[in-house]
């Protein structure tokens, strides 16, 4: 198993505007390539406060152009609100200019206040991702492409310029059904039960792995599970760190699945249904010897990498400290850590 630090980018404070949002963002990125992450995973979205990188692509290539060696993983491009002819030709640079570092995460979205806004109702992500997908891989992987579908429809052409190396393909989903058909089809896998127990989480995970054991390859793709984590220094910390994490949710339950309610860019808080007492016991925020305990048992489960999500709002250099201690106290028992699933 090992560790991909996602990059969550949330603007909670508009004051900070964009220079200093990102240079935070590349801050992070960087700090990871130092202390061994396998990766960073980068998000994408539009249009509120939350998870705010309109261009994963063009964040990968800033990002390996200030690393050596850490993968990049977007974390999800959203297929639906993009035409694939121009996008194919997007990855085809940003592949090169990573120097094959890029992981294409896409997905179809997350958001109805978002994709609604961008011409595309939530009710059409499924099958509008659906086609896109196969657009794109036909795109990226033969010359002269013509399509007849129901959301394109295009006469022959061939993307240039053509990729020197395949790009390979992780397909995010949250629902078990959707997570063992990707994985039976090859795909590298992203997921998360977001602020959900144990039991969804290892749905999800038996659900890849029924996948990965029938696909015609052997099963060489790999799953990766998003969870809120965070390494704290004592009780203290990990109760403010939870808190955190609650005002967070209560941002993102109202946009993924909830109302949709954005006042000038700025995502309303909530109320819950969950308390905090059951989120915190679903989320990895804990001292050492506890998230080494919980990890090794992800590892057991079968999961390859963890995007752990460390951002709840806290200042720039908590979070900078957080990563140090994790790569110290956390990583060396872990990594590397992983079960032989269905041997």
């Amino acid at each position: 198993m090992q560790f991909i630090h996602f990059l969550n980018s949330h603007l909670l404070d508009p004051k900070i505007g964009a220079d200093r949002h990102y240079s935070q963002v590349l801050e992070q990125a960087v700090a990871a390539d130092r202390l061994g992450y396998r990766g960073v995973g980068i998000p994408e979205h539009h249009l509120v406060n939350l998870l705010l990188i309109p261009s994963p692509l063009q964040m990968a290539v800033a990002i390996a152009a200030r690393t050596r060696r850490v993968e990049l993983v977007t974390s999800i491009c959203q297929l639906p609100i993009r035409d694939m002819r121009i996008f194919a030709g997007e990855v085809v640079q940003a592949q090169a200019l990573c120097e094959g570092r890029l992981m294409l995460g896409v997905g179809k979205g997350a958001f109805g206040y978002e994709t609604g806004r961008l011409g595309v109702p939530m009710e059409e992500t499924r099958a509008r991702f659906e086609e896109s997908l196969a657009v794109l891989e036909a795109l990226l992987t033969r010359e002269e492409v013509s399509w007849d579908g129901r959301w394109y429809r295009f006469d022959a052409l061939t993307v240039m310029p053509r990729p020197d190396r395949p790009v390979p393909l992780q397909l995010a989903s949250m629902a078990p059904e959707g997570i063992e058909a990707a994985a039976r089809r090859g795909y590298h896998v992203q997921t998360t039960p977001l602020g959900a127990s144990e039991d969804i989480l290892a749905a999800q995970v038996g659900a890849f792995h029924r996948g990965r054991a029938a696909a015609p390859d052997g099963g060489t793709n790999r799953l990766s599970l998003q969870r809120g984590l965070y390494l704290a220094k004592d009780a203290a910390d990990a109760r403010e760190k939870l808190d955190r994490a609650y005002a967070y949710y209560e941002r993102f339950d109202n946009v993924f699945g909830g109302p949709g309610l954005v006042d000038h860019g700025i995502v309303r808080p909530l109320p819950r249904k969950q308390t905090i007492e059951e989120l915190g016991s679903n989320l990895l925020i804990c001292e050492r010897q506890e998230m080494i305990d919980k990890l090794s048992h992800y590892a057991e489960l079968g999961i390859d990498d963890v995007i752990s999500s460390s951002n709840f709002g806290q200042p720039q250099a908590e979070t900078l400290e957080m990563m140090e201690r994790f790569a110290a106290e956390v990583m060396p028992h872990v990594t590397g850590l992983g079960a032989e699933i269905g041997e």
